[in-house]
């Protein structure tokens, strides 16, 4: 069973952590599920299932669903910005994401995909939130405040700053 992260924190995640936390998870997949395609849901999911792809060496495909929505405020509900890949019929696909909460994102993933008449379709994150969403596979369980190492700075006046909605808990 993966671990358990504390309550309450904030978890900066490094690189390095990121790059050992999608090898454990590919090992997991390869144990128990053979994909023959993984889909990353964009823009964070490409993230892992990039990585899980190039280790499981499977093809790799991304779709898009967001809460946003060419720069719109975020909405309640979120949507699917783009198609699911044509290519996934008949094939044993892998649906990634960099962290499971509510389900609403990968529940639309997984209808998406399943309409496109895959043979298996398992579901895999980086992170999963305790009594969110369960995916068939998962690195690492926390209710945390996750910095990813390719959010961490944004690009504003072409300097790298630290990215405003984790200013109240890093320090620059």
């Amino acid at each position: 069973m993966p671990p358990t992260l504390g309550t309450g924190e904030t978890f900066e995640l490094s690189w390095e952590l990121f790059g050992e936390l999608c090898r454990v998870l590919a090992l997991r997949v390869a144990r128990e599920y053979d994909p023959e395609m993984v889909i990353g849901i964009a823009t964070a999911g490409v993230m892992p299932a990039a990585t899980i792809a190039s280790i499981l060496r499977a093809d790799l495909y991304t779709m898009r669903i967001s809460r946003r929505a060419h720069g719109e405020r975020v909405r309640e509900q979120p949507e699917v910005m783009t198609a699911a890949p044509y290519q996934a019929r008949g094939k044993r696909v892998l649906v990634v994401d960099e962290l499971t909460t509510t389900g609403d994102t990968m529940r639309l993933a997984l209808a998406a995909v399943r309409d496109t008449g895959p043979a298996e379709v398992c579901t895999a994150a980086s992170f999963m939130r305790p009594g969110g969403y369960r995916p068939d596979f998962y690195a690492l369980e926390t209710d945390a405040l996750i910095v990813y190492p390719w959010d961490r700075q944004v690009l504003e006046d072409d300097m790298l700053v630290t990215n405003p909605i984790y200013a109240h808990v890093l320090q620059s």
